[in-house]
């Protein structure tokens, strides 16, 4: 048996995700796995000639059996030497942790992805490091959760905690709500926490780290709270802050703390923030240690230059010998604008701004990411496309953002 085979990377996808990520590592000269859901075979289009061979597990909305898959991973690397394991989904990152254990290969490991993971580890993996985070609550001991809502004035927000984003979380303005919600749940109570609403602006910081320390890190922040605009409609922006503004380097210095917290070694990071409106406090929310979605990698790489996708697998294929080195970046800023459209294909050829560096091709959206090296330009260009985007394409705004035309 021949053991001179290439650096092999073995990537779980239960979604489609992570093309840049794919091609790069090929690009590195690595060997590429793909283990994917079976559900997508004859949907998803991954890119061609970057996976060297592709498995399938069956699933059951897009979830794969853990034992089924520890025993296919298994039995796959009798005959093929794997060198590093990657999850380029949020909903990968447990099964690859147990699979790195399973065969000693390095990586997160099970209990750092269940810090990444699990929104109620986070929270007091951060407090425990003396990171500000809101008053919160696990769901699992109901006097304790009595003593909560008590010394916690409402409204509060319930949080799985194991999703990503904003999925399935939900204001509750009430005590006798809460109570309604918990029974409902039955034996699902545990799975989630109960948190303070803090109002205020929520910021974000993608990060790529090497051996321990963040070699790169951009801060921005969205126009409206992502969970605002997933259940109140709206249109979704997100933009990088002022460099060297006290924002931006206040929210650097708690994404530094919360990444030495998690022990966060190698790989790329999402970590979101909130900054309260009555206080300025900047409060940590969570952390993932992936790319972030909804194009937030195609702002980063606008006003950057850098594809955290592509970074993140450079990040992998390194080595001791051969370690990673960011290379050479942009300062530019940049925004991005995500809505949905009335229309299925809108016509954006009247947003023809040369500042305009990315436009969206997906049915019943558009989507735009702005870019300049004046910061003042893309704000004022950002509030103008908001507006016209809603009027032109049908977007619901909030009433004091509604267009007055």
């Amino acid at each position: 048996m021949s053991d001179t085979q290439p650096f092999t990377l073995l990537c779980l996808a239960s979604y489609e995700k992570g093309h840049a990520f794919l091609l790069e590592a090929k690009r590195q000269g690595a060997r590429v796995l793909l283990l994917t859901s079976l559900s997508l075979k004859e949907k998803a289009h991954w890119p061609a000639g970057a996976i060297d061979e592709t498995f399938y597990m069956p699933d059951v909305d897009s979830v794969w059996n853990r034992e089924d898959t520890l025993k296919s991973v298994a039995h796959l690397a009798r005959e093929t030497r794997i060198d590093r394991i990657v999850a380029l989904d949020e909903f990968d990152q447990e099964i690859a942790a147990t699979l790195r254990a399973h065969l000693c290969l390095p990586g997160l490991d099970e209990t750092t992805a269940r810090r990444f993971r699990d929104k109620l580890y986070m929270r007091r993996t951060a407090q425990l490091a003396g990171i500000r985070v809101p008053e919160f609550v696990g769901l699992l001991h109901n006097p304790t959760i009595h003593s909560f809502t008590q010394r916690v004035p409402p409204p509060w927000v319930l949080k799985p905690r194991l999703m990503a984003g904003a999925i399935g979380i939900k204001k509750i303005a009430t005590a006798e709500e809460l109570w309604s919600v918990l029974h409902s749940m039955g034996d699902q109570q545990s799975f989630f926490l109960l948190e303070e609403y803090v109002a205020g602006n929520v910021c974000h910081v993608d990060s790529i780290v090497w051996d321990g320390e963040i070699v790169f890190r951009i801060a921005s922040a969205y126009g409206r709270p992502p969970l605002d605009v997933s259940h109140g409609g709206g249109i979704f922006t997100t933009s990088i802050l002022p460099r060297a503004s006290d924002l931006e380097q206040e929210l650097l210095e708690e994404n530094q703390g919360v990444l030495t917290a998690m022990h966060h070694k190698r790989g790329v990071s999402h970590t979101e923030f909130i900054v309260s409106r009555e206080t300025g406090e900047i409060y940590f929310l969570e952390s993932a240690a992936r790319v972030g979605g909804a194009h937030i990698a195609d702002l980063v790489e606008a006003a950057s230059g850098l594809n955290l996708w592509a970074e993140w697998a450079r990040v992998e294929t390194a080595t001791d010998e051969l370690p990673y080195r960011i290379p050479p970046t942009k300062n530019l800023y940049a925004a991005l604008i995500v809505s949905l459209a009335r229309q299925e294909h809108p016509d954006l050829s009247s947003y023809g701004d040369p500042e305009v560096v990315w436009r969206m091709d997906e049915k019943h959206h558009v989507g735009m990411i702005l870019a300049s090296p004046d910061h003042d330009r893309i704000a004022a260009l950002r509030d103008d496309y908001i507006k016209r985007v809603a009027y032109d394409f049908g977007a619901v705004l909030p009433p004091a953002e509604r267009p007055t035309h």
